[in-house]
């Protein structure tokens, strides 16, 4: 009994683990081989020639054990096609670690720490919330009078992926293309007046901008704006606050607001309407425990939300104005999910040994 205590303590703590690291590519199809542990260096470097030659591998029980498989001789293997959108949160290494018990025959030996990052690939283009809207300028304005017109969002993970440039195309130089990056990597673009408009001459123009990402090959999207010359809707909303703390317990109630979002608008009539929206910049992994009310800027949990303890959730809050084109601004929700619960703790085990149900099995002449 005490032997078996010992070799469950040994895994928890994972005792001379050896960390290995493998690269596998998002959207491959199941079964893709991705790399064998038996002939890595790193661990070749553990063993003598002689004891390689009985060396065995098994996957311990883990989440990650649905998207990779280990076979007994160390070859690794996805189980289905990865997405990187799916598993991985914006601008962060999206990986995944598993661990992987080495044996010599009837003896464990350690326990690998193998950690496969999913490069991400090139396979979403930049969009805007539209494909064509609609500006309007006044007769006078005059020269260097800027119009802010919607960003594109690129949902790939992987930064040049996702990294947006802008250009302008029209058939005249009427106008110019202003593109302000902010501190929180939002770019502002704004229409900028080269020179005095005349309704007379001309009533409307027609420019068209373009978004590129920097991945390989480059994947695009064009916005079409059209220009009218009269009035503008030239004030974004304005948050109470840029980012919002707030701590919810697991327990919260799904009719009670666990955060309430506010921002203003100085413009005037529809222009000063606002409505709430979840931004594309909100992970599916985070939206999903969250209902946002367009009207009045309350977030709920959802009636199927299971939040985690210790995970802070991350929500990208648009505030729309109801101008034409509408303009937007962007506020963080951070939910902290804290407990307030007197719980025992829970122990998670994993065998290294084969295991029917709950029982596990394990040699009585099993080297220690």
């Amino acid at each position: 009994m005490l032997r078996i205590l010992w070799l469950v303590s040994l895994i928890i703590q994972c005792y001379h683990c050896l960390n290995l690291t493998y690269r596998v590519k998002e959207e491959n199809s199941p079964i893709t081989y991705i790399g064998s542990i038996a002939t890595n260096k790193q661990f070749l470097n553990s063993f003598s020639s002689e004891e390689l030659k009985v060396i065995t591998f098994n996957q311990l029980q883990q989440k990650e054990a649905e998207l990779f498989n280990v076979t007994t001789t160390g070859k690794l293997y996805t189980l289905q096609t990865i997405d990187a959108e799916s598993l991985c949160r914006y601008n962060k290494e999206c990986s995944k670690v598993i661990k992987v018990a080495v044996h010599k025959q009837k003896t464990f030996v350690r326990i690998l720490k193998v950690k496969i990052i999913i490069d991400d690939i090139n396979d979403h283009q930049p969009e805007f919330p539209d494909k064509e809207i609609t500006l309007h300028f006044r007769e006078g304005d005059g020269k260097g009078m800027k119009k802010s017109i919607p960003n594109a969002i690129d949902k790939d993970v992987g930064f040049k992926n996702r990294l947006i440039h802008y250009k302008l195309r029209q058939t005249n130089h009427s106008f110019s293309l202003e593109v302000f990056k902010h501190a929180d990597g939002v770019s502002y673009l704004q229409i900028v007046l080269e020179e005095k408009l005349d309704r007379e001459v001309k009533e409307s123009y027609n420019v068209e901008v373009i978004a590129e990402d920097r991945g390989t090959p480059a994947k695009q999207s064009v916005l079409n704006v059209k220009i009218i010359v009269d009035d503008e809707n030239d004030n974004r909303p304005v948050f109470a606050k840029r980012i919002y703390n707030v701590s919810v317990a697991k327990t919260h109630k799904t009719n009670i607001p666990v955060v309430i979002v506010s921002a203003q608008d100085s413009d005037r009539g529809d222009n000063r309407k606002i409505s709430y929206h979840f931004s594309p910049m909100t992970s599916e992994m985070d939206s999903t425990h969250f209902q946002l009310k367009p009207d009045t800027g309350e977030i709920f949990l959802t009636e199927t939300s299971s939040l985690q303890e210790k995970v802070i959730y991350e929500l990208f809050i648009e505030a729309r104005d109801g101008g034409n084109p509408p303009l937007s601004s962007i506020a963080t929700v951070m939910v902290n999910v804290i407990n307030q619960q007197n719980n025992a703790p829970n122990i998670d085990v994993n065998f290294i040994s084969t295991r029917n149900h709950n029982t596990a099995t394990i040699l009585e002449d099993i080297k220690v």
